[in-house]
């Protein structure tokens, strides 16, 4: 057993302290990683308030986390101490339905082990996340970090990131293709910076002209703030792929109506009512409305390797461990460019 020092909800709608717990004994496949950052994500927020149904507590949250190797398991092969490694929104899943074969993990027909707020799969474990300096994970759901990234702005990939790589890989965005993104924060920002490196032209549609500028320096060809329903008729049929990252609540049928034939919206903000769509405007150009869910332990591998290449990191605040509160604050009001990422190493 490891002792590790992190920062807790105790109970529902409490806020955050100081938390000392124990990792569980280092198992012949499993990796002991040494956090160096972990980003905050919306979704600590959602399961630390008990927003989304029963929650465990105490509750160490955290699915975004970057660091460096500390130990290995006596059976490990893929990782040595020293390496860059991260972790993201799942540390286990059944490994034998169809869906984990085919590495699409994070659909598993058991249901994937998140990375906190549940048990691990011993049913003896609590799993704890990445608001610590440390954890243990089975070698199978860590992946490899090119080094030459900035390490900070690797953590918010490991859930943000790879949840916009995904469907862009999916619906394969590039060259000749035009995408549009709906919401320029911790999620349509990632989006953007992937849409562009894969060389597809990108509408940014957002809610604030204020973001215009950040929105053109990651590389949006276009930039619509509150599209008007004059832009929507004179746009009609000319988008691929558009991709909702918000959670509030939208008129679809609209945005439908930009794709062209075959077209694809796809859901991935979680709004908290249900859509009304009118079946007309899918019918009508055999469009589709999809929704995506993060990505597979070989999809997020291959979006590292990605950014690797193209040096796609998220933009960042860097916060202390005793600023995690201020930043839940801020994060629900929508106050940050783009994602906090909390210093591990002053835990």
């Amino acid at each position: 057993m490891a002792n590790a020092q992190g920062y807790a909800v105790l109970n529902p709608k409490a806020e955050l302290v100081p938390f000392s717990f124990e990792r569980r004994a280092l198992r012949p496949g499993d990796v002991e990683i040494t956090i160096s950052h972990a980003g905050i994500c919306h979704s600590d927020i959602h399961q630390g308030r008990e927003e989304w149904g029963q929650a465990l507590f105490p509750m160490v949250p955290g699915h975004e986390i970057v660091g460096r190797v500390k130990s290995v398991g006596s059976s490990v092969t893929g990782f040595s101490q020293g390496q860059l490694v991260g972790v993201g929104v799942f540390i286990d899943s059944c490994r034998k339905c169809e869906n984990c074969v085919a590495g699409l993990q994070q659909y598993c027909f058991e249901g994937m082990t998140g990375t906190y707020n549940t048990m691990e799969r011993d049913g003896k474990s609590v799993a704890y996340g990445g608001y610590s300096n440390l954890i243990v994970v089975d070698e199978n759901y860590v992946v490899r970090v090119p080094e030459s990234l900035d390490i900070a702005g690797v953590a918010p990939l490991m859930c943000a990131g790879v949840t916009l790589y995904s469907p862009l890989r999916h619906w394969h965005a590039g060259p000749g293709k035009r995408v549009g993104i709906i919401g320029l924060g911790g999620l349509g920002h990632m989006g953007l910076k992937f849409a562009h490196a894969m060389g597809a032209h990108i509408t940014v549609f957002s809610h604030s002209e204020k973001k215009k500028a950040d929105a053109q320096a990651m590389g949006a060809d276009d930039f619509i703030a509150n599209p008007s329903e004059e832009y929507f008729k004179k746009n009609s049929n000319s988008f691929d792929l558009i991709l909702n990252t918000v959670s509030v609540d939208l008129n679809l049928e609209s945005y439908l109506s930009l794709l062209r034939l075959d077209g694809t919206l796809v859901l991935i903000g979680l709004p908290g009512k249900p859509y009304q769509v009118p079946a007309g405007v899918l019918l009508g150009k055999r469009r589709r409305l999809a929704g995506s869910m993060i990505g597979g332990i070989p999809e997020l591998q291959e979006m590292l390797d990605f950014c690797g290449e193209k040096q796609i990191v998220s933009d960042v605040e860097v916060i202390d461990p005793d600023y995690i509160n201020k930043a839940w604050e801020r994060t629900v009001a929508s106050d940050v460019k783009y994602r906090f990422v909390i210093d591990a190493s002053k835990f």
